[in-house]
């Protein structure tokens, strides 16, 4: 059985940008991290070209962002990969460890000028705007807006692969999630510390809300991957249906030339692996692919409903 398929992401407004010469030197670096890593670096690079361009960021600073989220984990290449790719929980010793990609990646980009515009991307998407990041804590008026987008999109994409979404569906219980992050710490309302810097939380809450696009942007677009299935399915079970339709008639007709008849056109009809004894299963098949098929399609909808009335 034919079987739909698409990317998580959108990819098209990323290809709109001509990066080809541009980036050429940076994904040769890239290509030295882990499978695993890259992909990340190229879904957080997706999401911050799509990011600048609901917050209307100017072309130059977009591409200076994308090339950032493409580099933004560049210092896990001097990570162990045994702790890099741990499936259990890290040990305090470990986590410090991995914290260390940030200043390494700095390091790493300003030992090379072609890198060196992007080194502050590297070294700060870790950083919060109240100050609880890593690795200098520093705060909002000191954090560059491309390390405050590419934080947004990195924590988004980390909780969307640690939590192995494959659909949208459900996919605004982690934007509730990132919406905790816009808030303020607790700890520091209970001591009444409401400074300027505590009024903050960890990531920027207009970054999100334009995240929050984006990603009814890729819900709309797996729905339209879904709406071709599901004509594909509509279409093969119209196929199958009239294949039924002839078999009826062939089991009633008491005239051997009308049975003959009848089955050549269902011959004519059948597909590849399709036979006289199993069309029938392949048709009960079909129906509940289509039935589970639009029953995701009315919880995707669903999703964008629910995004729709998120409040940062």
């Amino acid at each position: 059985m034919f079987e739909n398929k698409f990317d998580f992401y959108s990819p098209v407004n990323l290809k709109s940008y001509n990066l080809n010469q541009i980036m050429q030197y940076e994904l040769q670096v890239l290509e030295k991290l882990d499978p695993f890593t890259r992909k990340h670096s190229e879904n957080v690079a997706n999401l911050c070209c799509r990011i600048c361009e609901y917050l209307r960021c100017k072309q130059s600073f977009t591409v200076h962002c994308i090339i950032g989220g493409y580099l933004h984990d560049i210092g896990k290449l001097f990570i162990p990969i045994k702790i890099l790719n741990k499936p259990e929980r890290l040990t305090s010793e470990e986590y410090e460890i991995i914290k260390t990609h940030t200043t390494l990646g700095y390091n790493l980009c300003m030992k090379d000028t072609k890198l060196r515009p992007y080194a502050l991307a590297a070294l700060d998407h870790h950083e919060s705007l109240d100050g609880s990041g890593y690795p200098n804590g520093i705060t909002k008026k000191d954090i560059p807006y491309e390390a405050q987008i590419i934080r947004v999109a990195d924590e988004y994409d980390a909780i969307v692969t640690k939590r192995q979404y494959t659909t949208h569906v459900n996919i605004s219980e982690t934007l509730k999630d990132l919406i905790k992050d816009t808030k303020p710490d607790p700890k520091f309302v209970a001591l009444d510390q409401l400074s300027a810097k505590e009024k903050l939380g960890k990531i920027n809450g207009l970054i999100l809300k334009k995240l929050f696009k984006v990603v009814i942007d890729d819900t709309l677009y797996e729905i339209s991957c879904v709406m071709d299935y599901v004509e594909y399915l509509k279409q093969q079970i119209k196929r199958l249906k009239v294949i039924e339709t002839y078999d009826k008639k062939a089991n009633s007709s008491n005239k051997q030339k009308n049975k003959d008849y009848y089955h050549e056109g269902m011959k004519l009809l059948f597909q590849e692996g399709e036979t006289f004894d199993n069309y029938t299963t392949i048709l009960l098949e079909y129906n509940k692919a289509l039935a589970v098929r639009e029953d995701v399609i009315k919880k995707l909808y669903n999703e964008i409903k629910i995004i729709k009335k998120l409040r940062v």
